[in-house]
């Protein structure tokens, strides 16, 4: 039988100041499940846990629970209770005082039948009787049965936990909500909280929603996983789900360790990736790239003369249940898992499976290359030399004679080589009509008509894209060349710039 919904949001944004936390989020939640937000830090999701608690309001959008609209409803009225990462126990109260604490400010409605024989609804405050009895059911619950007059500084971060996830489950709420309750814990600790937290789940039969930025944590406890960044939710499914099937490259980088690789789809299910064609099992648009994702245990080492890609391991490290190997196949990296202990050698060669090879759409708002600063302060990507202006890499400071750069204070920095991210927006690259007189050329695959201008892609020889917004028509297969003004890129530093201060 299906599940009913407990709790919804629909279209929910949460503005603070002009910083968005949380941006038109749709989530259902069903009754008894185990839901985890996850995320780094910031994305929004301990936000979104203290809307559904009541802590804040919506900016925008509904919060329903059991169908009913709860969006502007107070805290105290909702049927649910928060445990925080810090406990907030009460230290001058004993285990079974900070348990009870709620229950005796607590009053319950009941029906009476009054000196004139009518059923009336009245309000009392629970009894002595009930409240122990409440008190040791929740123990019993968390398994500290014999600490109810313990006081809370005698015990453990793990005791402390579990304190105040008793006291939060003694009101018995409809939902439980959990904000990063295991943080404060050594690693050792937090592993077997995990699992207790887990099977106190399915003993109290009630909805836990669940936030952690530990991937672990969510893969191990939970029904559902929702990934979020920036506000948004990225994507929601099952552990095994998330992990095996990454909607985006985000998520197959943030949930376990990733291989991702820039990639071009060549039709019927082949896809370009490190050097290579590799047979797939997916279907994309001719010529269109994509971000492939390998998980470090899909790839198979073997000898050279067997591998579809040859490459050279450049370290190997022991992780306890498999080796964990980095091979470098040209200029690109690739994080194996294998248990097999193989010597490193010159070269060896890997096998990927083609179901293995997970395929997703690039999500592209702007170019972004890979790049670096050469000795004439020019930045060197997609196979081009380009005029930069490398002020953009320290505030204030500008280019001396002899071409260094050179901050307020006046210290100098030698920016040969250095690594840089390079950005450009679509409407700020031109394209000409022959392949001598821009900075790089390439061949026009692909055109795409988009209302009141064109988006067309030059790919050049090593399959580096520049994508265009461009009011003029051109030819697919045509080849051109690419044209970018010094004013219109933008640089980021990759690492300190204090690392390259000339000595």
């Amino acid at each position: 039988m299906k599940e009913p919904i407990i709790i919804e949001l629909r279209n929910v944004s949460k503005v603070f100041g002009d910083m968005t936390a949380v941006d038109d989020i749709n989530l259902a939640i069903k009754k008894g499940e185990f839901v985890t937000l996850l995320g780094p830090s910031g994305c929004g999701k301990s936000t979104t846990l203290r809307m559904i608690a009541g802590f804040d309001m919506p900016t925008q959008g509904q919060i329903f629970l059991n169908g009913e609209d709860i969006t502007n409803l107070p805290p105290y009225q909702r049927p649910v209770n928060t445990v925080f990462q810090r406990y907030a126990l009460f230290p001058y109260l004993d285990v079974y005082d900070n348990i009870a604490f709620g229950l005796k400010l607590k009053k319950i409605k009941e029906k009476v039948i009054d000196r004139h024989g009518q059923e009336v609804e009245v309000t009392r405050k629970l009894t002595q009787e009930e409240i122990d009895d409440k008190v040791t059911k929740a123990l019993k619950m968390v398994d500290l049965e014999e600490f109810e007059w313990r006081d809370i500084a005698t015990l453990s971060g793990g005791q402390q936990q579990r304190v105040a996830i008793a006291r939060a489950i003694v009101n018995e709420p409809e939902i439980l909500l959990l904000d990063e309750p295991l943080g404060a814990l050594d690693l050792k600790m937090r592993q077997e909280m995990q699992l207790e937290l887990k099977d106190m789940h399915k003993k109290l039969g009630i909805t836990f929603i669940y936030v952690t930025h530990d991937q672990e944590e969510a893969l191990t406890m939970s029904d559902t996983i929702v990934v979020m960044k920036d506000g948004m939710i990225q994507q929601i499914g099952s552990p095994v789900d998330v992990y095996n099937e990454p909607k985006n490259a985000f998520v197959a980088d943030f949930i376990g360790e990733s291989n991702i690789y820039n990639a071009t789809y060549l039709g019927d299910k082949k896809v370009r990736f490190l050097g290579q064609v590799f047979t797939c099992v997916d279907d994309f648009e001719k010529n269109e790239k994509v971000d492939v994702v390998i998980r470090p245990e899909d790839i198979r080492l073997c000898p050279a003369s067997e591998g579809m890609v040859v490459g050279k391991i450049i370290s190997k490290i022991f992780k306890g249940v498999h080796y964990e190997y980095t091979m470098m196949v040209g200029k690109n990296e690739v994080i194996i898992q294998d248990t097999r202990d193989i010597p490193e050698m010159d070269k060896i060669g890997i096998t990927i499976a083609p179901d293995m090879i997970h395929i997703m759409k690039k999500v592209i708002t702007e170019n972004i290359y890979l790049g670096h600063i050469d000795k004439n302060n020019n930045v060197c990507f997609a196979n081009g030399v380009f005029e930069a202006d490398i002020t953009q890499l320290q505030q204030d400071s500008r280019v001396d004679e002899d071409g260094y750069l050179v901050d307020a204070k006046g210290l100098k920095y030698d920016l040969t080589d250095v690594d840089v991210q390079v950005s450009i927006d679509f409407n700020a690259i031109g394209i000409i009509d022959n392949e001598e007189d821009g900075e790089v050329a390439g061949e026009i695959v692909s055109i795409i008509y988009k209302g009141d201008h064109y988006k067309v892609i030059v790919r050049t020889s090593d399959e580096e894209d520049f994508v265009v917004d461009t009011e003029y028509s051109w030819n697919e297969h045509d080849r051109v060349s690419v044209y970018i003004a010094k004013k219109d890129i933008r640089l980021k530093l990759k690492g300190d710039i204090k690392d390259h201060v000339k000595a």
